[in-house]
């Protein structure tokens, strides 16, 4: 779990992120397509394809053993020229290869959704890492996808009671508002979040969804011990 929070964070680090604003590839005609490993560098991987590299945010799926239980998949972030794609790795990319056998899974990655998913912790590859056994969901979604727009936003001129006293005196929350946490490393940031979600569960009966994306390696690990 913990080198896939890390790869998480080296979208930012290699400076591809700007490559994710291009529109979710959707099952088309490159499912299936076949490319090959063209160089490592840590959780960087070119991939080349002959017949043309697939959309950006696209999933690859690496088919040759590398000596584990799981597969490995890629991420395409970027074309580097007509048949050259750089990938992000998903898991480690020990034991890699160079020409190693990639082949397109047609698609974004995607995860559970629906109620299966409520009480679940599962990673970016919507595998679950709770110690429960597979989530059995009946529906998956991508993980990229156009944000609302501004109009079907359900915002109302109410204010959200969350339960800490500092907030709903100093800076009240509005419903289906925005809002943003600020703040350095160690500083509580994560505690408040999580109680969040237990009073929104416990006083109003919703529904939360925490999304952990480049937390740090420790951050992490404390995360996911205290969700278990």
């Amino acid at each position: 779990m913990l080198s896939r929070l890390q790869t998480a964070a080296l979208r930012g680090a290699v400076g591809m992120r700007a490559a994710s604003t291009a529109a979710p590839a959707k099952v088309a005609d490159h499912k299936g397509r076949v490319g090959h490993v063209s160089q490592v560098i840590g959780a960087v991987v070119d991939v080349h394809f002959a017949d043309g590299v697939p959309p950006v945010l696209t999933a690859l799926d690496v088919t040759e053993s590398l000596g584990r239980d799981e597969a490995l998949t890629l991420e395409i972030v970027q074309h580097l020229d007509a048949n050259t794609g750089r990938c992000i790795a998903m898991q480690t990319t020990d034991l890699l290869k160079l020409k190693s056998k990639v082949v397109s899974s047609g698609g974004n990655i995607s995860v559970p959704v629906g109620r299966e998913t409520l009480g679940r912790i599962f990673n970016v590859l919507g595998d679950a890492i709770d110690q429960r056994g597979p989530v059995g969901e009946k529906m998956r979604m991508p993980i990229h996808a156009e944000a609302p727009k501004l109009a079907d936003q359900a915002a109302e001129d109410a204010v959200l009671t969350t339960g800490i006293k500092v907030i709903d005196l100093i800076l009240p929350y509005c419903k289906g508002g925005k809002i943003g946490l600020f703040g350095g490393a160690g500083v509580g940031k994560t505690v408040i979040i999580m109680e969040l979600i237990n009073n929104v569960a416990k006083g109003h009966g919703g529904f939360s969804v925490f999304a952990g994306v480049g937390e740090r390696t420790r951050e992490g690990t404390d995360l996911y011990l205290e969700m278990m």
